[in-house]
């Protein structure tokens, strides 16, 4: 029994359908948890040292690397089952999209700094530590999700271009299709 089964054999039916009716979601949230985890330890690394006066090139710098780790762990877990496109189209997408959803997501930050000139105003770090978490985190990357969520299942990995399933391979995210049909196809 693989790990994911174990897991959704301890979740009570009525939750158990709706995890497995939103599956791609809950594996693009928790895909999204690492990544943020990972793009919140590079930006306070970079904003709070040799950054310190640029929190939007620190922000943009972290957002591109999380989105490198962030396409890795969609193309190979969240969305394993989508694309079928040749690989340099389907990056060539989510790196686009991506890099939309990096603009997206240092937006808030660039209008508090350059339009409302928060930086400037905030002598307490721990003030400016919470208004970076605020304006990155919260509503930054939610805003850049919803988006990405939308563009990466509309664009780079649609429905309509499944990969094969390989019949060697078993997943749990499956129903009981036949060896080697594609998802989607009745």
């Amino acid at each position: 029994m693989s790990f994911v089964d174990g897991v959704l054999a301890r979740v009570p039916q009525p939750f158990r359908a709706l995890a497995m009716q939103h599956h791609e979601l809950i594996k693009f949230g928790i895909v999204g948890g690492t990544t943020l985890i990972f793009d919140l330890a590079i930006f306070y690394s970079l904003s709070l040292t040799i950054l310190e006066e640029k929190p939007v090139v620190a922000k943009v710098f972290s957002g591109v690397l999380a989105t490198v780790l962030s396409y890795i762990l969609n193309r190979e877990w969240s969305f394993k089952h989508r694309g079928g496109r040749e690989r340099h189209h389907e990056a060539l997408l989510f790196f686009t999209i991506s890099g939309i959803g990096v603009l997206i997501a240092a937006a808030p930050l660039w209008i508090a700094n350059n339009v409302f000139e928060i930086r400037a105003s905030q002598e307490n770090l721990t003030t400016l530590l919470v208004v970076d978490f605020v304006l990155n985190y919260i509503i930054g990357n939610l805003m850049q999700m919803v988006f990405r969520f939308w563009a990466l299942r509309r664009f780079a990995f649609p429905d309509e271009n499944v990969r094969l399933i390989d019949p060697d391979l078993e997943d749990p995210d499956l129903d009981d299709r036949p060896a080697g049909e594609e998802i989607g196809q009745p």
